[in-house]
């Protein structure tokens, strides 16, 4: 599989998503107390990802 996202526990004991493509990571996200939560983070970037704009800031 060329892509993926991944839970994983950081040292903290805080529960993080990474996005990866061909095992590069192309993003993660801030820390949850949950790991239910890191699931939502992850249901919710699939659902809104794709209406997303692009915003140039250069």
């Amino acid at each position: 599989m060329a892509h993926k996202f991944e839970i994983y526990k950081d040292k903290a004991g805080e529960f993080r998503v990474r996005f990866k493509y061909n095992n590069e990571v192309i993003f993660a996200t801030e820390g949850y107390t949950s790991k239910s939560s890191a699931q939502n983070a992850i249901e919710s970037i699939k659902k809104n990802g794709p209406d997303a704009p692009t915003e140039d800031n250069s």
